[in-house]
């Protein structure tokens, strides 16, 4: 069994230096905190949750909210609930998870308790109500995703502005003139979510760089929808070649609909998503798109809220992951007139 003495020998510190870290009870530098981390992690030193909460005065719980509203893709929500689990064991920490709608009165009833050490917040709207009582809360938290003013707050998320920017981007370089945007359930962007948002503010600013014509269509998240919106666009814009998709629910359905009106994907029509790499890859025909890195989220919210738990100085406040995007099967050259 790797002891404490273990990890201060690998680290090159004393045992009592990683009992600070563990503990959070001194200060210490960010360079020997990450030493320490690297060493758990590298051993697989497992402390006793109980003499650390007895220690530090802790629960050693982190609290995930994640308000299951309607319009939620449940699967994608599920990713970052597993990557922050997992992480959060790494660091000896259990996870609370909170589905319901908690706000502000129910995040003040959560931590108001001993329950948990730390939240993290998920399905951030621009104009969250919680936003002044995570400004004034004792307990540190972390969002995953950007309300319009972070200021005061610990943020991370995929920039999702610059994930729409590259789709449409891709799109004009491959000479694509007409564009549209089959976006998120209406609810989500009349709950103005963030990410929603700054996907529609990255589509739009692209096409109009570009000069192309482009068009947003919100879309329930149901593969019977697939077929009315995909009828739509046809109808309102006669010249489509390249799509969009920021709705996991109605991606294959949606290739699926357009050939079955005569359009062939990608000599007809080009599609790309904002989506996981996996689904992107598991469709009939795979999609080009901008992954999706819940994997990455859930583990740098976990680890941003391990250093504030720790005392670090200089957490930063934003966090934004930039786009990556994978070229697949659904996208090349425009060949209408």
């Amino acid at each position: 069994m790797v002891k404490i003495t273990d990890v201060a020998r690998h680290a090159g510190v004393s045992p009592s230096t990683v009992s600070y870290a563990l503990s959070g009870k001194r200060p210490i530098s960010e360079e020997t905190r990450r030493r320490v981390e690297e060493a758990i992690r590298e051993l697989g030193y497992r402390p006793h949750a109980g003499a650390r909460a007895l220690a530090s005065s802790r629960s050693n719980v982190l609290a995930l909210v994640i308000p299951l509203r309607a319009g939620i893709h449940i699967p994608v929500v599920m990713q970052f609930a597993v990557s922050v689990v997992t992480t959060a064991r790494r660091y000896d920490h259990d996870v609370l998870l909170l589905t319901q709608e908690e706000g502000e009165e129910g995040l003040r009833r959560v931590a108001d308790t001993a329950l948990v050490d730390a939240l993290i917040l998920m399905d951030v709207q621009l104009h969250d109500p919680r936003l002044h009582l995570l400004r004034t809360l004792e307990r540190p938290s972390v969002m995953i995703g950007f309300p319009a003013s972070s200021e005061g707050l610990t943020c991370i998320d995929l920039d999702f502005k610059a994930a729409g920017e590259r789709c449409v981007e891709h799109l004009a370089g491959l000479g694509h003139r007409v564009v549209a945007l089959v976006g998120s359930p209406p609810e989500v962007y009349v709950r103005q979510t963030a990410f929603a948002q700054r996907v529609v503010q990255g589509f739009t600013a692209a096409a109009d760089r570009n000069g192309l014509s482009c068009a947003v269509h919100p879309c329930e998240a149901a593969p019977g929808s697939a077929r009315a919106v995909a009828e739509r666009l046809l109808r309102e814009q006669p010249a489509l070649t390249g799509v969009v998709v920021h709705n996991e629910a109605l991606l294959e359905p949606l290739i699926d609909a357009f050939e079955q009106l005569g359009l062939r994907v990608p000599g007809d029509l080009s599609v790309t998503a904002i989506c996981p790499d996996e689904l992107a890859e598991s469709v009939r025909v795979p999609v080009t798109s901008v992954a999706l890195p819940s994997a990455e989220l859930g583990t740098g919210a976990v680890e941003l809220l391990m250093r504030k738990l720790g005392g670090g100085s200089s957490v930063p406040e934003a966090t934004l992951l930039p786009p990556r995007l994978t070229e697949r099967a659904s996208t090349g050259p425009r060949t209408a007139p």
